[in-house]
């Protein structure tokens, strides 16, 4: 295992996302904690030692199987989780929910200590709650040692956050097709030049950069003499930056565990070879060409005065032709605000106006629109 350091800790280089822990009967509250717990602690025998949870994770049941997993060698691990912005109205929700967290986590202390999944309108609202000071008060008792944030905007917002406290650590989203996503590859370069911990999420984007290559990209890879699976590859690209201090993978079948610790031994910063960098290039092109919107998510089109979240609209369309149509469809129909789909537009033409892309944004929406609620 390969470790870095976060917030002057040891940390290794693969953490263990507890978020998708094997379930039972397909219901997703309903952990298979034998199961779960057999592979956290293969994973600790490995040399990991970090896990990562949240108190909504698995119905809220992430934390409680956690905290039974680590029962006895409590000193062994760093804990991560988060305080959940959408069950907060008051400081003495944050008071509650962290007591509560450190109950279910069998612990008097959580290492590294987040707000959970920011948006600008939750860290307004927080900020002006008070949090910080909460944060700072757990600081100095020790219920928390290490404080950050997790992270799902655009990069301006991103800064803004970074600039408002001295945060010790941040967890972003990013991967080889992100680099422009949320925080992205600037936002990263941002928080590291000010000394600030960086915690990788999604490393293979929900697990679709683990999927089988199309034959063309495939055969290339033989010819590479590449031997590294897609999430291999997916992986050792992310540990090739030096800036992640941890990966984190959500990891639920033993064989995923045994394919990433194996990545994380073999992988430093640097370690990738001319012939993995020229695949990942060309994979990388595959699926930009396949893009039917090349936004970024800078979101100089928002707010939309009629609610629609356009970058959102155009990662799902996106994500439909690049990668799995059935799912992109489902994060549409199931998983978006029916407030914020694409069918609101009155054609305005003010997110045009402000577009640095130049996208056709009124006529890309409808297309959208159509073909996220077509009969898979």
């Amino acid at each position: 295992m390969q470790y870095r350091t976060l917030c002057g800790e040891e940390v290794s280089a693969l953490g263990f996302g507890c978020m998708r822990l094997p379930i039972m009967d397909g219901k997703h509250d309903q952990i298979d904690a034998g199961t779960a717990i057999g592979l956290i602690h293969h994973a600790l025998e490995r040399g990991v030692n970090y896990l990562d949870s949240a108190w909504g994770y698995h119905g809220g049941n992430s934390e409680p199987l956690v905290g039974r997993a680590i029962e006895g060698i409590r000193d062994e691990v760093f804990i991560a989780t988060k305080l959940p912005p959408w069950s907060v109205e008051t400081l003495e929700d944050c008071e509650r929910i962290l007591d509560e967290q450190l109950k279910r986590l069998r612990t008097d202390h959580i290492d590294f200590y987040m707000l959970h999944s920011l948006i600008g309108p939750s860290w307004q609202r927080l900020h002006g709650l008070g949090v910080l000071g909460f944060l700072e008060r757990a600081l100095e008792d020790g219920r928390i040692r290490h404080a950050g944030f997790s992270f799902h905007d655009h990069v301006d917002c991103f800064k803004e956050i970074v600039d408002a406290w001295d945060w010790d650590f941040c967890q972003i989203q990013y991967n080889y097709m992100d680099e422009r996503v949320q925080a992205g590859t600037e936002g990263m370069h941002y928080a590291a030049e000010r000394g600030i911990g960086i915690v990788v999420m999604e490393p293979l984007r929900g697990g679709t950069l683990g999927e089988p290559l199309p034959e063309e990209l495939e055969a290339k890879r033989q010819e590479r003499g590449v031997e590294w699976s897609p999430a291999q590859l997916g992986l050792r690209w992310v540990f090739d930056q030096p800036e992640p201090a941890v990966t984190l993978s959500g990891m639920n079948r033993m064989d995923h565990l045994q394919e990433n610790i194996a990545v994380a031994a073999a992988t430093a910063p640097g370690a990738m070879t001319p012939e993995e960098h020229e695949l990942i290039a060309g994979i990388q092109a595959h699926y930009r060409e396949k893009m039917l919107v090349d936004c970024t998510a800078c979101r100089y089109c928002m707010p939309c005065p009629q609610g629609v979240n356009i970058p959102r609209v155009f990662y799902l369309y996106n994500d439909m032709s690049m990668f799995n149509a059935q799912r992109a469809r489902m994060g549409y129909q199931k998983m978006t605000n029916p407030d914020e789909w694409a069918s609101h537009c009155v054609e305005c033409g003010l997110c045009e106006e402000r577009c640095p892309q130049n996208i056709p944004i009124i006529e890309k929406l409808a297309a959208a629109h159509e073909a996220l609620t077509a009969e898979d």
